[in-house]
């Protein structure tokens, strides 16, 4: 998987000393309250490393799902992921469509990261094919709406598309 650099963060592959880190964030509700119809906390070591397995595996040189480093002390802040995402159930349709989407650590909120990283990401999207890239977020999360407007992403209302749930859905695509 290809890596990229800001000039505050790194987005780098996975490692298997990475497994403390991803523990620690999908273990905190503050993080997992707006991921998926239920937050599902992250319990066990063997679930951060299986998880890491998973997300190497995705890499296909467009999509992929990156750590997040900042560059100053390379201390890991969050995961960026662009990645299919799934249609809802009984949504007609070919299902190809590309999703980014970040989960920082709390004590990363608040500084710009999520939308520096996701502006990369995004960038690196369209530069290998992508036409539109969505996001979709939980109602309540005014943090990463704000974050989808910061880079360009146009809000389209609330969508049951995908996730078999009701989200905010932003899109952006490759001819502005």
């Amino acid at each position: 998987m290809l890596t990229y650099s800001t000039d505050r963060l790194a987005l780098r592959n996975w490692t298997e000393e990475d497994a403390g880190f991803v523990l620690d964030l999908y273990s905190r509700l503050e993080v997992q309250r707006f991921i998926g119809p239920v937050p599902r906390l992250m319990a066990h070591p063997a679930e951060a490393r299986e998880r890491l397995e998973a997300w190497r595996r995705r890499d296909d040189g467009v999509h992929g799902i990156w750590a997040v480093e900042v560059a100053e002390d390379r201390r890991l802040a969050g995961v960026l992921l662009l990645k299919p995402i799934p249609l809802s159930a009984g949504v007609p349709g070919p299902g190809n469509e590309t999703e980014i989407g970040w989960h920082f650590h709390p004590d990363f909120w608040g500084r710009g990261y999520a939308a520096e990283a996701a502006s990369t990401i995004l960038q690196h999207g369209f530069e290998q094919g992508l036409q539109r890239v969505v996001a979709v977020t939980h109602p309540l999360n005014l943090a990463s709406q704000g974050v989808c407007g910061r880079i360009g992403m146009r809000h389209l209302g609330v969508s049951t598309r995908y996730y078999d749930t009701a989200c905010e859905l932003f899109a952006a695509s490759a001819d502005g």
